[in-house]
């Protein structure tokens, strides 16, 4: 009797999707709150590796989410051996949290008609890491705390130099903020219209990762027929990542926008119905987040990204 196959790749997919409908289900936005961290690295920074490289794609909104839920301030992360290998070790007790690998390994297949046949099968892997708070002995600077800094009350230089040099059509004025694919340009209200600068930098952020979609950028397009089909809830989910992920390299804090509620209950059903979207869509959100890079000076082909295929980000 042969046993029943297993497919432990499907089940990451399920308990990732499922820890984030789960934050969705109590009105909690994962990728909104990792802001309160007050670290030599960063009160704002994406999660971190021991050598101080960011993690990508899903891997934040698993990091994010595990450092709100146990307030954790420091952002960096690091296996079981790393600690060791920095000359401290992890607490007894203490649980990790799951990050993925994804990547793709060549087989070599007999063809029918007899010619070798290379074939490119994508796999994921999860593996364990831990918050440097769960960790004692390490070197100081994984602890070090900032000297205090001003708080920024008008517009912030270097977020005005990254979003210019992007070169998308921006227009001013109005209430409302949306980029429309058939002129090709991003509306925006005043500036003085925001409650902070932060709040008008994550609005841009999140209309121009909606900017990248144009069929001349990487053409994303999910489906959608009409406003507030599934496809249009998918790209908004895109959007809501990309813009969390640009404030997070640009040192800003995400708040969350009131119009996004509503967009709740149609992430769940799409998260519900489809457990590896939300790998997609935080792939298609770094992928964004590498074109708007790539457009700042001397970025090179940096924003060509990574294939929209690929579901998950390297851990």
């Amino acid at each position: 009797m042969s046993r029943p196959q297993t497919t432990p790749r499907a089940d990451v997919y399920a308990r990732v999707t499922d820890a984030i409908v789960a934050e969705l289900e109590a009105g909690i936005r994962p990728w909104t709150k990792p802001w309160s961290a007050e670290h030599l690295a960063g009160k704002v920074s994406p999660p971190l590796r021991a050598t101080g490289e960011p993690y990508h794609g899903v891997n934040v909104l698993l990091l994010w989410a595990e450092a709100v839920a146990r307030g954790y301030a420091a952002p960096i992360w690091m296996t079981f051996r790393q600690a060791l290998a920095l000359g401290g070790h992890v607490r007894r007790g203490e649980r990790g949290a799951t990050v993925v690998y994804a990547n793709r390994i060549t087989r070599i297949e007999r063809g029918d008609d007899g010619e070798d046949l290379e074939r490119q099968i994508p796999f994921l892997k999860a593996y364990t890491v831990f918050s440097v708070e769960q960790i004692e002995g390490l070197p100081a600077h994984f602890y070090t705390a900032p000297a205090p800094g001003l708080a920024a009350n008008e517009r912030i230089a270097h977020a005005e130099a990254f979003f210019a040099a992007v070169g998308a059509d921006v227009r001013h004025g109005g209430t409302s903020a949306y980029y429309a694919i058939g002129s090709d340009h991003v509306q925006m209200p005043p500036f003085e219209c925001f409650e902070d600068p932060e709040s008008y930098y994550a609005t841009l952020g999140h209309e121009l990762c909606h900017w990248t979609r144009h069929p001349r950028r990487l053409d994303r397009g999910f489906g959608r027929k009409r406003w507030g089909d599934e496809g249009y809830a998918r790209e908004e989910l895109v959007a809501e990542l990309g813009a969390a992920f640009l404030c997070a390299d640009l040192g800003l804090a995400l708040e969350p926008r009131a119009d996004h509620a509503s967009y709740l209950a149609s992430w769940l059903e799409v998260l519900k119905g489809d457990k590896r979207f939300i790998f997609t869509a935080a792939a298609h959100a770094q992928r964004a987040c590498n074109y708007l890079h790539g457009l700042q000076a001397g970025a090179g082909s940096q924003h060509a990204g990574a294939s929209p295929a690929i579901v998950a980000s390297a851990a």
